[in-house]
C-alpha cells in the first residue's frame, strides 16, 4: 500500500513537473523516509521556479497596485460625493433665488398703490383744509379756541406727511430686503439745513423780543402777546417738527432725506400765507405785517435752492452710477 501510494505521488508529480526517469524507485523512498519534510520543501521550491508564484509569496508589486487602486478609488469616491453636494447646493440656490424673485415681484406689486396713496394722504392732510376750509369756520378772534383750532390743522398736516415719509421710504428702499440701503446726506447739507431753521426761528423772535422789551422802537406798537400766539407759535411749532424728523431722517439713514424740507417749507408757505389773511382780523401792526411777508420771502428762496439741490443730487447720482459700470466690466 505504500509503494502504491508513493508511486501515484510520483506520477503527479511527474505531470506537473518535467518528465524526470528514476532508475531505482526504492532509492527514493528510502531518501523521503530520511530526509522527511526538506526534500518536500526543496521540491515545492523546484515547482514554484516552473511556475509564476507562489500563493505564499506576497508580491510587492500586488500591494503597491492595490494602495493605488484604493487612493483612486478614494479619490473618485470624494469626487463624486463633492459633485453630488454641488449639483444639490446650485438646486437650492436656484430654488432659492426663484422664491426670492417670487417675494420681490410680489412686494413690487404692493408697492404700487403706495405712488398715489401718499400723495393724496398729503393733498388730504395739509392742502385740503388750507385751501378749501373756510378760515371764519377755524379762526373765531384772538382767543385760545382760534389758537387750538390752527394747531389743530397744523397737527393734521403733521401726521399726513410723517404718512408720506413713510411711504416714500418704502418706495426708495431696494427691492431685495436683504440688501441694506444706508442714504447719508452730506454734511454741507446738514449744515445748511439747520443752518436754515435756526434763522427761520431767531429772526421773528427777536423781533417780537425786541417789540416787547422796547429795545428797537421802530417796531410799534407791540402785539399783543394772544395775537402773536395766533400768527407766529404754528409756524415755531412746524419747525420744531421739522428739524425732529430731519434728524431722524439723517440717524436712519432714510432716502427720503433729500425730500423732507421740500414737504414741510412748501406748507410753511401757505401757513404764513394764511397768517397774513389772519394778520388784518387781529389788527396786527405794520412791521408784523411786513416781518410776515420778509418770512415769505425768505422761505421761497430756501424752497427753491432745495430744490436745485434735488436736481445737483439727480446727477450726482446718474455720474457716480455711469462712473462704476466701467470699473465693473473692467474688474470682470
Amino acid at each position: 500500500m505504500v509503494s502504491q501510494g508513493m508511486v501515484s505521488l510520483t506520477k503527479s508529480l511527474c505531470t506537473m513537473t518535467p518528465r524526470i526517469h528514476l532508475k531505482n524507485p526504492n532509492m527514493m523512498m528510502h531518501n523521503l523516509k530520511t530526509k522527511s519534510c526538506n526534500l518536500r520543501f526543496r521540491n515545492l521550491r523546484v515547482l514554484c521556479s516552473t511556475t509564476k508564484l507562489s500563493q505564499w509569496e506576497p508580491s510587492p508589486f500586488i500591494h503597491a497596485s492595490a494602495e493605488e487602486a484604493s487612493g483612486i478609488v478614494l479619490d473618485k469616491t470624494a469626487n463624486v460625493f463633492e459633485s453630488i453636494v454641488s449639483e444639490s447646493s446650485a438646486k437650492e440656490e436656484k430654488v432659492d433665488s426663484a422664491k426670492q424673485q417670487r417675494m420681490n415681484s410680489q412686494v413690487q406689486v404692493l408697492k404700487w398703490p403706495i405712488w398715489l396713496l401718499g400723495p393724496s394722504v398729503l393733498l388730504t392732510s395739509g392742502m385740503a383744509p388750507t385751501l378749501w376750509l373756510p378760515l371764519s369756520s377755524v379762526f373765531l378772534g384772538s382767543n385760545i379756541v382760534s389758537l387750538l383750532s390752527l394747531i389743530g390743522l397744523d397737527c393734521i398736516f403733521n401726521l399726513g406727511a410723517t404718512l408720506f415719509l413713510l411711504m416714500a421710504d418704502s418706495c426708495a428702499r431696494p427691492k431685495d430686503p436683504s440688501q441694506s440701503c444706508n442714504s447719508k446726506p452730506p454734511f454741507s447739507y446738514k449744515f445748511w439745513n439747520m443752518f436754515s431753521l435756526i434763522t427761520g426761528f431767531l429772526v421773528p423772535t427777536l423781533l417780537l423780543f425786541g417789540s416787547q422789551s422796547g429795545l428797537l422802537a421802530s417796531l410799534q406798537p407791540q402785539l399783543p402777546f394772544l395775537s402773536s400766539a395766533v400768527l407766529l407759535f404754528p409756524y415755531f411749532m412746524l419747525l420744531a417738527v421739522q428739524t425732529l424728523t430731519e434728524i431722524l431722517t439723517w440717524h436712519w439713514q432714510s432716502p427720503v432725506w433729500l425730500v423732507t424740507p421740500v414737504v414741510y417749507e412748501a406748507y410753511r408757505i401757505l401757513q404764513l400765507m394764511r397768517g397774513l389773511t389772519l394778520s388784518s382780523e387781529v389788527n396786527a401792526p405794520v412791521w408784523v405785517v411786513h416781518m410776515l411777508r420778509g418770512l415769505v420771502s425768505g422761505w421761497v428762496l430756501i424752497l427753491g435752492m432745495q430744490l436745485m439741490r434735488v436736481a445737483w443730487f439727480a446727477g450726482f447720482a446718474s455720474r457716480t452710477t455711469t462712473s462704476q459700470q466701467p470699473q465693473s466690466v473692467a474688474s470682470k
